[in-house]
């Protein structure tokens, strides 16, 4: 038997604690909700936080262990750096803070890191910081409301904006697009400020939607190849927030083909319908051996479609659902342990 912990947060004021077992395809929720090891949970709100918690053996985590102003308002997404610090973004205020960690004690926080503002663009459209990545020392930070990738670097001991990359692994930059539902791919420019043409770009939305149906990007996620996922597809989920389709919103699956060479582009390869309705949150599981990686957790963020689990097939160009829990409606993020 092989039984991963699953936490799941979402828009309310608890984090749930999920068992996928993967030899029987089950996913339970134990009736233990609350270490050795450390997670960060944002507090999306107007007076926005970010809290260490400590998961103990079993996958359930302690109380806060300390909170601390994200600097802004509604943050939305928080990621750990392998310089230990952590980095959190406000959506609603467009600023965002990248704080250190306590070097013998990973769940405080060190409340020094200045407040990051983004410039903002030409009204009516506002800054929204949505997510960071890590490339080498930068931060790249996505803005929504300015069409840019913030570029962030460590300058005089703190993160600051050293440059953008414009918007409309083999040094790729791939880009959802939120509002106008597209993937597009292109090299990675130079440092601070410079610029690459778009290589391709393509519509995620499913083909035949209902009358009245309003899509909205969601979540981008590509797993590194492995021996039983030699191809690394590029995953993507479709939010409609108008009428919604009965078999439940999209996962467009896309490759990225002929790398290089005057043909290169994006390549639909199949939609997935989840039969859940706006899934903004979706994760695979670890590559640590247990098989973590052939399995994705998808969850929507309205409707009661609860928590379901894909397994990978066909090499990755498909995805085959294993196991639903229906017990909490709605979750917006995961981290597999």
């Amino acid at each position: 038997m092989v039984a991963f912990t699953i936490l799941a947060g979402g828009y309310d004021v608890f984090v749930a604690t999920y068992i996928f077992n993967s030899s029987c395809s089950s996913l339970s929720l134990p009736v233990k909700l609350t270490g050795d090891n450390v997670n960060s949970a944002v507090n999306e709100v107007s007076a926005g936080a970010l809290q260490s918690f400590a998961i103990n053996p079993t996958g359930a985590l302690s109380p806060a262990i300390d909170t601390v102003s994200s600097g802004g308002d509604g943050p939305a997404f928080a990621t750990a750096l392998s310089t230990d610090a952590v980095a959190i973004f406000n959506y609603n205020s467009g600023n965002g803070r990248i704080i250190a960690t306590n070097p013998t004690d990973a769940t405080a926080f060190r409340d020094t890191a200045p407040v990051i503002s983004f410039p903002q663009p030409t009204p009516p459209n506002v800054s929204h910081p949505h997510m960071a990545l890590q490339h080498e020392t930068e931060v790249l930070v996505p803005d929504l409301g300015g069409d840019k990738i913030w570029r962030l670097a460590p300058i005089s001991g703190n993160y600051e904006i050293q440059g953008f990359v414009p918007q409309p692994e083999d040094n790729r930059l791939f880009t959802l697009h939120e509002l106008a539902s597209t993937l597009t791919v292109q090299r990675i420019p130079s440092e601070p400020n410079g610029t690459a043409p778009i290589i391709a770009s393509a519509s995620i939305i499913p083909p035949d939607p209902p009358a009245g149906a309003a899509f909205a990007a969601g979540e981008i996620l590509i797993p590194k190849p492995t021996r039983e996922f030699s191809v690394p597809y590029i995953y993507v989920s479709n939010r409609n927030t108008g009428v919604q389709d009965p078999r439940g919103d999209a996962i467009a699956i896309f490759e990225h083909v002929y790398a290089d060479t005057p043909k290169e582009g994006l390549r639909l390869v199949r939609h997935v319908y989840t039969g859940l309705d706006q899934p903004r949150g979706m994760e695979f599981g670890p590559e640590d051996g247990r098989g973590g990686e052939a399995f994705l957790a998808v969850a929507g963020v309205a409707g009661n479609g609860g928590v379901k689990i894909f397994k990978r097939t066909e090499g990755g160009k498909n995805l085959e659902l294993v196991a639903t829990n229906l017990e909490i409606p709605t979750r917006s993020t995961f981290v597999w342990l």
